[in-house]
């Protein structure tokens, strides 16, 4: 399965061309004081002069509950979402390319600090981070965009560098730049009733090109929740004309804590101690291995193969974690490290079911062409969803191939887990027929009872990390959703304890006389059938040399 890393920190791609409608830039869980921080710095659109009315460019801010999808995901394909007063969302940021500006409105009662600009380097530790009151960044500011939700669209950017805004653009009255150039605004005011009126951030020009940011804080723990970020041009709603738009969007999230979402958080203790619960298995089934030296077969060191991978997998994931929640980025090194585990992982853990199976080298030490076929499925289509899990993980959520990544890998796991139970089905149902035929009804009874013990396992595996803890994932509330990745992983280490105690080198276990029983009765029957030849052989000689003294 895939997980999402809610990370703070990377620098954007540049591509340009987009023309979705509708761009999911990021998913983020967020505790009180947590911050949002955004920044367009480019936005260049492909229009001609129009009269509409209501901006139909803009950001839209929406918490998503448990069990529920993104807001806009159901809605008529042809509609704006910006046009719609949707209880969905918080907050929308409407861009008013005409009026240079971009007002800011608010839905329901909330307590979303919603300030222009972004947040200094070191935010105060004490309370939620307080605007500079002109609303302009500190000079020298340098901004550190996020690396996986950061939201550089990949497909819509032409450039790197940061538009400026030129000193002698006009901006609308109550809007002014600041010394380094950026557009300011002025902070929201008070209406008659006592209601807080909209806000109205500057909107800076130049080149055809458009920017400004802002920077939101979570006031309350009301306001704790999983937030996502969409941006939405109405202009490409409409199939067939649409218009293509350059886009460059640079994210940075935080929770006191660190940069990790609230989800993400208990990962890195989470992945550790399950590290060293499958080292701890790794190295006790390797010393039942050295005691039971003599019905010890290669599966079994392939076995503590997969139990020692996954260790060093999950150790490395542990560790990015780590770096991502204190500096906001991977360790380079550290990550390759673990996307090489990762495969190594994926493709030794499908390998060692579908040879379990199938019988191999416990019941026979050949592989059927059938079963030959279905390694030459199954390890192809690893290697796929492996390749598919490090697109996924360098790729921000904004891109236009995201989604299909992510579809592929789903559909790829699916073929892979259906395809590792057909040796063990194959074996059944040879068993079945072997019964009453070979005149080894006992042994071959036992030999099936195992093996639908072992296909029930293989069965309540993948139905517990692929069913229930998806469920378990959209049931619990954000800040609990690492329970996720606990169901898998205790799901995953339980699976190898009752496979090994299932499979282990012991005198007393029935999977392994089976075979050595046979050979004995094979051997039996050779020494009776060689008995009896000889008997029937020195009977023929009696009989000859009798003949010749009678002669």
């Amino acid at each position: 399965m895939v997980e999402e890393v809610g990370e703070g920190l990377s620098d954007p791609v540049a591509k340009k061309g987009e023309k979705r409608a509708d761009i999911q830039l990021n998913s983020f869980g967020f505790y009180t004081n947590g911050s949002l921080e955004v920044e367009l710095s480019l936005l260049r659109l492909s229009l001609q002069e129009t009269e509409d009315k209501f901006p139909k460019v803009g950001f839209s801010l929406s918490r998503v509950r448990s069990g529920s999808v993104r807001s806009y995901s159901s809605r008529n394909s042809h509609e704006c979402p910006l046009e719609r007063n949707s209880s969905n969302f918080l907050v929308l940021f409407l861009i008013n390319i005409k009026d240079l500006q971009v007002q800011v409105r608010k839905y329901g009662e909330q307590k979303l600090f919603i300030s222009p600009g972004l947040l200094p380097e070191a935010p105060s530790q004490s309370g939620p981070p307080k605007p500079d009151p002109t609303g302009t960044p500190k000079d020298n500011h340098v901004i550190h965009p996020s690396p996986k939700k950061m939201s550089a669209v990949k497909e819509d950017q032409a450039k790197l560098t940061v538009p400026q805004v030129s000193g002698d653009k006009a901006l609308p009255a109550g809007h002014r730049h600041s010394s380094d150039g950026q557009p300011q605004s002025q902070p929201p005011t008070r209406g008659p009733s006592g209601k807080e009126k909209d806000l109205v951030l500057g909107l800076g020009h130049l080149n055809d090109s458009y920017n400004f940011s802002f920077h939101i804080v979570i006031g309350s723990r009301a306001e704790e929740g999983q937030y996502s970020l969409n941006f939405h041009n109405c202009y490409n709603t409409i199939p067939g004309q649409e218009q293509p738009f350059d886009l460059t969007v640079m994210i940075r999230e935080k929770n006191p804590e660190g940069f990790l979402s609230a989800a993400e958080i208990p990962l890195f203790k989470l992945y550790l101690i399950m590290s060293a619960c499958f080292l701890a298995a790794g190295i006790f089934w390797v010393s039942v291995l050295c005691k039971n030296t003599y019905s010890v077969f290669k599966i079994h060191w392939l076995m503590a193969a997969l139990a020692f991978t996954k260790s060093v997998s999950l150790l490395f994931h542990s560790i990015n974690y780590y770096f991502i929640n204190s500096q906001g980025h991977p360790i380079e090194g550290l990550a390759v490290m673990h996307y090489i585990t990762h495969l190594l992982k994926g493709a030794l853990l499908f390998i060692t079911i579908a040879l379990i199976g199938s019988g191999w080298a416990f019941v026979k030490y050949m592989l059927s062409d059938k079963e030959k076929k279905i390694f030459g499925i199954v390890i192809p289509l690893q290697v796929l969803a492996n390749v598919a899990y490090i697109v996924i993980e360098s790729r921000e959520e904004g891109a236009s191939d995201y989604g299909l990544w992510k579809e592929i890998l789903f559909l790829v796991d699916l073929i892979c887990c259906g395809a590792i139970l057909f040796p063990v089905v194959w074996s059944i149902r040879h068993l079945q027929d072997a019964s009453g035929t070979d005149g080894k009804v006992a042994v071959n009874l036992a030999k099936l009872k195992l093996f639908r013990h072992y296909y029930v396992m293989v069965i309540c595996y993948i139905y517990f990390t692929r069913i229930i803890a998806i469920l378990l994932r959209v049931a619990v509330p954000f800040q609990w959703q690492w329970l996720y990745q606990l169901l898998v992983e205790s799901s995953t280490l339980a699976f190898f304890v009752l496979t090994g105690y299932k499979f282990q080198p012991a005198g007393d276990n029935p999977y392994l006389q089976l075979p050595q029983q046979e050979d004995e009765e094979d051997v039996q029957m050779e020494q009776v059938m060689t008995d009896s030849g000889f008997r029937e052989g020195l009977s023929k000689v009696n009989k000859t040399a009798s003949g010749r003294e009678l002669l």
